[in-house]
């Protein structure tokens, strides 16, 4: 079975993007737009007869707040994987990047390298594939791609970071297991949050597995401090 197109589920003024989860045809992933009312019950019961419609068995949330996730639990989600929450405040000075591998825009329609560090980094449930990568890339109106290039032009790493009004958020960050401990990862979320700066975002988040401690370590060191309430990828089966 092909995957079902991608696009945006709309009712009123309540919008959301509907995807296929990373690999899995039947599986969609469900996401609210930044710039949209908080969904209601009633508008994601919608959403869960379309996706239906389309040929889709199950569906996932992306990561959702205590606040966005109300909606979704009335219309009969359960929760699926917890997260924590970080967040750093960008009107306060930044540490400067660090040296290290150059920073790059990625090749042009050649993700391959940039995903085997993805599959490298996380397990299975969180790997992106290609539609994935591009979801990441688009579910903020400006967004940044960077690439470390390590020895012999092989990806040593990749950050993905989008801006939103004035709002910031480190959508993905990895680093190949054989560039870890060299400050790939504080470079590439230290050029992230910089720009995020320059382009005007006052407030940056980024959310981690509960566990990843490498991660969790990364973030903490460069300003970030964690939320009292953290995020839920919530996720519906359909009929």
């Amino acid at each position: 079975m092909s995957a079902p197109p991608a696009g945006v589920i709309r009712w009123g003024r309540e919008a959301a993007r509907a995807g296929h989860w990373r690999g899995e045809d039947e599986v969609a992933l469900l996401t609210p737009l930044p710039d949209s009312p908080l969904p209601s019950a009633e508008f994601l019961q919608r959403c869960l007869q379309t996706l239906a419609e389309r040929g889709y068995r199950r569906v996932l949330t992306s990561a959702l707040s205590p606040l966005e996730q109300a909606g979704f639990l009335a219309a009969g989600f359960g929760v699926e994987q917890r997260l924590r929450l970080l967040a750093i405040d960008l009107r306060r000075p930044l540490a400067p990047v660090p040296p290290g591998y150059p920073l790059r825009r990625p090749p042009r329609g050649r993700p391959r390298a940039v995903l085997a560090v993805d599959a490298e980094a996380f397990d299975p449930f969180w790997r992106l594939d290609a539609a994935g990568l591009r979801e990441a890339l688009r579910a903020t109106p400006a967004a940044r791609f960077r690439v470390a290039v390590g020895a012999g032009g092989a990806v040593a790493g990749y950050a993905i970071c989008g801006r939103a009004g004035r709002r910031g958020f480190v959508q993905r960050l990895a680093v190949a297991p054989s560039a870890r401990r060299a400050g790939t990862g504080r470079r590439l979320l230290l050029d992230g949050l910089h720009w995020l700066k320059r382009r005007g975002a006052e407030r940056a988040v980024v959310n981690t597995q509960i566990g990843n401690q490498a991660a969790l370590s990364l973030y903490l060191q460069a300003g970030f401090e964690e939320e009292p309430a953290g995020l839920s990828v919530l996720s519906a089966g359909l009929r």
